[in-house]
């Protein structure tokens, strides 16, 4: 049987642990004090007292004073209204370890106002997103019935092509909501110092000079304010904000803003004449996605509100009956009275409000069918099956077998030894050694998702990946060795067949073959083979390559992250792709593409590629935030772009001069990660934590992993060094030490990605974010603003 303090920690929201019970606090403050045994350590008039007290049990002239228990709990008024009612207990009869008992109780009653406190606040946040949501379906549900009223009219005077709107007024200059809220925060100080003269500091040349800046800093962030559009429709001031996600919109909240600089200038608050707004069926169907991904996040939000309540109540009554268990008190029904009257127990608030969330969600997101809503409200996740582990084992040692026949074979005929056959060193290995690197990520990423689940760390939140279709660190693990296995298979094939003595015309199309049907796997539009998971990620591709018109979320420059550590593979893509469209395949000339001018002009780009696009998630991050961080991150890898730039220079080159630059820029460029890795994407080297050099939080209990960790990172960092050195394995070629060192920039990249989820997820545990915020699309602004 399962204690409960794992199971106590394996259904807790991990982004709340800190708002939980602290169960385990509790069970060491009963480990302090031990009483003795009732049963063997008994006082001489105990049998007499024990008869007494069964007869004042059985006779009614025994109640002729009403007994109390050992405890009494006090609820107390607390000093402000939003902290709601505390609890204090007193205790009323005599214990063997007062003092211990009393530490005890005062953890015990911190507990329960912590949680009352906590489901307040919490309560209070979805009850607002709650009414929030209703407001904006009201609004839908109105512009949607106005947009068919408008479409019966046009239907029969306009082509029946052309898509029905409606034509809403501009009525005031567009504002972002960070600028709203930073003016909202900064009046809220100034109103707080002295909340007596409030209409004094209302019309004080301080709020004015306030209210002034706020507005030149309107100004001067123009486009960023472009998500929102101030419009009247139905008699009422809405503005429908438009996330720049795409580069559509991006380059629509371009052009109207050149636009209005161009013909506006003169006028700081739009034309109501001149510029309308049109809101069709393509702006209201974004509209509605949006609020239905908002009510499944609060639906979301209060479950895991019902989780809190219902694990803190089990959490309770567990340490109570431990308590009467070590004390032979009857503790338990008096304590347990005042935890079920409690706030967070006694509120139904949580309750009615899923209710309705669910209501309206199944009537106008599911057709009213209750099945289908429930999909979206509550998704189901695969259960794993036994045969996802057999095939794992079964094609591991397949693959195992496949590349030890494979190695002794290119042994015995001498294919990686200093320029043996230099046709298969030039054609076929950099096939190898590509797959080799990308499902040697790939095999890493498994063995960090199982690492996350164990420790507790929500990638899936991180990632805004759907529970349903995310990928498992089982699904990842057969993904890589079936992979592997069908790489090394067909290169012992085709080994095979030149040992044999078929000529390299006859099988070079083979490597060609498999690379094909690698490509087409990929971008198969059917949903086989984890259909949704490759969609998925050339999403993210896609919007790595696009970067600047992107929206940048946690999984693209997680993915661009990783596109930097595969450089070499996507240089060895580089000559394949050449190798094979040029058709040098036929004609044996593999150093075609090695002189041709156009290749060598793109070897540049692609080994800086990545760290460009990078760079501009990190510009267009400083963009949407505007926090000057991103602006160093930036710097970071401007300098990794301008040392890959001088790598391949020297590469071409072999110059002294080259050696020397490549030397400094790579020299800088390390030092700049290494000083990122460790104190911005790690946490770690706080001088002032109470973790010597660490963070004060942490996930491993074990603190020299993260030592050596960072003693790891440094090394690896330094692999670069191998272009000065030119280490060499005795006998083996250039290419395969060039694999052996960019295999170790990889397992770098995924010892690194551990550390870069937890310290999101530390950071999101300490904001208590466990669903997303959703935007929403509709605001109603007063005629003032």
């Amino acid at each position: 049987m399962v204690k409960f303090s794992k199971q106590f920690e394996g259904q807790l929201v991990p982004e709340w642990k800190e708002a939980f019970v602290d169960y385990w606090q509790l069970k060491k403050d009963l480990k302090k004090f031990h009483f003795l045994n009732t049963n063997n350590n008994k006082n001489p008039n105990q049998n007499a007292s024990s008869f007494f007290t069964s007869l004042k049990k059985c006779f009614p002239f025994g109640h002729q004073r009403k007994e109390h228990g050992a405890i009494q709990v006090h609820k107390k008024l607390a000093s402000s209204a939003s902290k709601g009612d505390m609890y204090e207990t007193e205790l009323l009869e005599q214990f063997d370890d007062v003092d211990a008992v009393q530490e005890f109780f005062t953890c015990l009653d911190l507990q329960l106002n912590k949680v009352n406190q906590f489901f307040k606040n919490k309560e209070k946040e979805f009850m607002e997103r709650g009414d929030c949501l209703k407001k904006q379906m009201d609004i839908l549900i109105e512009l949607k019935s106005a947009l068919k009223q408008q479409h019966g009219k046009v239907s029969s005077s306009q082509d029946s092509k052309e898509d029905a709107s409606i034509s809403c007024t501009i009525t005031c200059e567009e504002d972002s909501v960070r600028d709203r809220i930073e003016e909202e925060q900064v009046v809220q100080e100034t109103t707080t110092e002295d909340t007596l003269e409030r209409t004094e500091e209302i019309d004080s040349p301080k709020s004015e000079e306030i209210a002034k800046s706020m507005r030149i800093k309107r100004e001067d962030s123009k486009l960023r304010s472009l998500s929102g559009r101030v419009f009247n429709c139905q008699g009422k001031n809405l503005k429908i904000n438009i996330p720049l996600i795409n580069p559509t919109r991006t380059f629509s909240a371009i052009s109207y803003l050149v636009w209005e600089d161009l013909v506006n200038q003169s006028s700081k608050k739009c034309n109501p004449e001149g510029n309308r707004l049109q809101i069709n069926k393509t702006k209201l169907h974004h509209a509605e996605k949006m609020i239905k991904g908002a009510l499944i996040e609060l639906y979301k939000g209060l479950g895991y509100l019902k989780t809190y309540r219902n694990l803190n109540m089990l959490a309770f009554i567990k340490i109570l009956k431990k308590f009467d268990k070590v004390t032979g008190k009857q503790i338990l029904p008096i304590y347990l009275k005042v935890v079920e009257s409690s706030y967070f127990n006694s509120s139904d608030k949580v309750m009615n409000l899923a209710d309705e969330v669910e209501e309206l969600f199944i009537k106008h997101f599911s057709e009213e069918d209750r099945r289908k809503g429930m999909k979206y409200l509550k998704p189901q996740q695969h259960k794993e099956s036994h045969s996802v582990t057999f095939f794992i084992g079964l094609f591991t040692g397949c693959f195992i077998a496949l590349l030890a026949g494979y190695a002794i074979m290119a042994h015995i005929t001498g294919m990686y030894r200093q320029q043996p056959d230099t046709v298969y060193m030039e054609t076929v290995y950099p096939v190898l050694s590509m797959f080799s690197l990308i499902f040697l990520h790939l095999f890493l990423y498994g063995c960090n998702i199982f690492m996350w689940r164990k420790t507790r760390i929500n990638y899936s939140f991180i990632f805004e990946l759907a529970p349903t279709k995310e990928l498992k660190y089982r699904d990842v693990f057969l993904i890589s060795t079936v992979s592997m296995t069908a790489v090394v298979g067909v290169m012992f094939i085709h080994l095979s067949l030149l040992t044999k003595g078929y000529s390299y015309y006859q099988v070079q199309a083979i490597p060609g073959f498999l690379l094909l049907i690698f490509l087409l796997l990929l971008l198969c539009p059917f949903n086989i083979c984890y259909g949704s998971s490759r969609y998925r990620f050339l999403c993210a591709i896609r919007n790595i390559v696009m970067s600047p018109l992107y929206k940048v979320v946690m999984l693209d420059f997680f993915m661009a992250d990783q596109l930097c550590s595969q450089v070499p593979a996507l240089r060895n893509l580089e000559y394949v792709v050449c190798y094979y469209v040029t058709g040098s395949f036929k004609t044996q000339d593999y150093g075609y593409c090695m002189r041709a001018e156009h290749y060598r002009d793109l070897a540049y780009a692609v080994s800086f590629l990545p760290y460009y696009w990078r760079a501009m998630q990190c510009a267009r991050r400083w963009f949407d935030e505007g926090e000057t961080s991103h602006l160093v991150n930036l710097g970071k890898y401007v300098s990794a772009m301008l040392a890959a730039g001088a790598k391949v220079a020297y590469e071409k080159e072999k110059s002294t001069g080259w050696l020397c630059l490549v030397v400094i820029m790579s020299s800088v460029a390390t030092i700049y990660q290494l000083y990122w890795d460790f104190v911005k994407d790690w946490g770690l080297l706080q001088v002032n934590s109470k973790n010597p050099w660490l963070r004060n939080e942490l996930i491993l209990r074990r603190k020299f992993i993260y030592y050596f960790s960072m003693g790891l990172n440094l090394v690896l960092r330094l692999a670069w060094l191998q272009t000065v050195l030119h280490s060499k394995f005795g006998q083996v070629d250039y290419r395969v030490t060039g694999l052996f060192f960019a295999a170790l920039e990889v397992i770098r990249r995924g010892h690194w990605n551990f550390y870069r989820l937890e310290n999101e997820h530390l950071n999101n545990a300490g904001k208590f974010r466990a669903v997303k915020t959703v935007p929403l699309p509709f605001h109603e602004v007063d005629e003032e603003d």
